[in-house]
Order: C-alpha cells, then structure tokens, then sequence
C-alpha cells in the first residue's frame, strides 16, 4: 500500500474507534454510492438525525456473517424461498434481476422491545446500539439457546431497522457496503457490526462521489473507495 492509503486507513480506524463517521463509496462499477458509516455501538440519537439529514437514504445495521450465524439471522431472500408455496407472491417477488448484484444481503428488520414506534431518532438509536452491545455480550457464548433467548427479550420483528448480512467470504465472492463496512471495522479490531445510510444528493439521485469527497473535507472525514479497503484488507490478512 502507498504513504498515503496507509495514512487514509490509519486515520479511519482511528476515527471508528471514537465513534465518528467514515465515508464509503463502493465503485463506478456497482452501486456507485457512498454510505455514512460508523460502528454501531456508539451510535446515538444525533447520528441517526446525521444519517437522516446528511445521508437521507436507509439507515441500516450491517453484521458479519459469522455474527448473522450466531445469532441464526436469514437472508430474506432463503427465508422466502421456504414459504413461497404458502405465500406463492413470493415466487413472483423472487429479487433476481437486481442490477449491480447477484444476491440480496438484507435479512431481518428489528426495533428493541424498549421502544414506541421504532423510527424515531431515539428508538433507532436505541435498537442499533443496544444489538450491537448484546452481540458483543454474546460473542463467546455457546449456548445457542441462550443467546436466541436473550435477543428475542431485547428484540421484536419485524421492526424499523433492517439487518444487512456480510458474505461468507467477505471481498472475494461481494463487494457491497456490508462487506467494505464490516471488514474496516475488523481492521480497526471493533466487532464488525456497523451502521450505515446511504448520501443521497437535492436532484434525488446519488450523492456524487466528488460531492461526498468534499462532504468529507468539509467535516474532516475520511473517505474511503472500495478498492482502497480491499487492498488494505488483503495486507491485513497477510
């Protein structure tokens, strides 16, 4: 890796682990969108009025896939194939043609159980923060059923935030948010359970990869391109 992405790298560990945003920008070539991301425990009522107001697209917790499995999370896209014979709409809903994908990471949407209607700033705080405080409670523990009736105690679904899932193989068979996001943070030693929205511009398409950068400039932010996490991700490994 060159001086500087090592610098850039640096500084977004440095930052996730004080709790603030990074920048994310996947490729030209995919979404090509950026999403406002921070490691999900420290999210606050605040952040998510950032995420609403400076993101302004889907405020969304991103797991790993060894942490989905702890916790048996599905994909929504498995889940729907097992009922579609009960519920044959969901044959015809079958997300085949996504554009820039081959597969859909979405799986459950939760609120804690604490909370009223679940979309207020305070209520998606409080969902987000508290799922990754409980993982990281149950990260060691073996007991399956344990850890499936502690997370039906502090949580409902379906609810107000969805759970993105990681690929198995993370930056190798996809290259998505969830993947970039949840690797950064296994970089930065933070357990891999990140929080994002995508940056939507004032004409209602993508914020602009030029015009993310400068958000970031502006708020003294790193801003990372997908490929820069993956090389680093590949040093990391080594």
């Amino acid at each position: 890796m060159g001086e500087n992405l090592i610098e850039k790298i640096e500084k977004a560990i440095r930052d996730l682990n004080k709790g603030k945003f990074v920048l994310i920008y996947d490729d030209d070539n995919r979404e090509g969108e950026t999403d406002l991301i921070k490691a999900s425990k420290f999210v606050k009522p605040v952040d998510i009025k950032t995420m609403r107001k400076d993101g302004g697209g889907l405020i969304f917790i991103m797991v790993s896939y060894d942490i989905a499995k702890k916790l048996q999370l599905p994909f929504l896209t498995d889940l729907f194939y097992k009922i579609e014979n009960t519920y044959p709409v969901l044959k015809w809903l079958n997300p085949y043609d996504i554009p820039y994908d081959t597969k859909s990471s979405f799986s459950l949407y939760i609120n804690h159980r604490k909370t009223f209607t679940g979309i207020t700033d305070k209520d998606r705080a409080l969902t987000i923060r508290r799922f990754a405080e409980l993982v990281e409670n149950l990260i060691n523990e073996k007991d399956s059923k344990k850890i499936l009736q502690e997370f039906g105690e502090e949580f409902r679904s379906p609810g107000h935030v969805p759970i993105c899932v990681a690929s198995k193989n993370p930056l190798e068979d996809r290259k998505g948010h969830t993947e970039l996001s949840t690797s950064l943070l296994k970089m930065a030693d933070l357990t891999p359970i990140a929080s994002g929205c995508e940056m939507m511009a004032d004409n209602g398409r993508a914020l602009s990869k030029t015009e993310a950068r400068r958000y970031a400039e502006d708020h003294n932010l790193v801003f990372l391109e997908g490929n820069e996490i993956v090389e680093a991700w590949e040093k990391w490994l080594e």
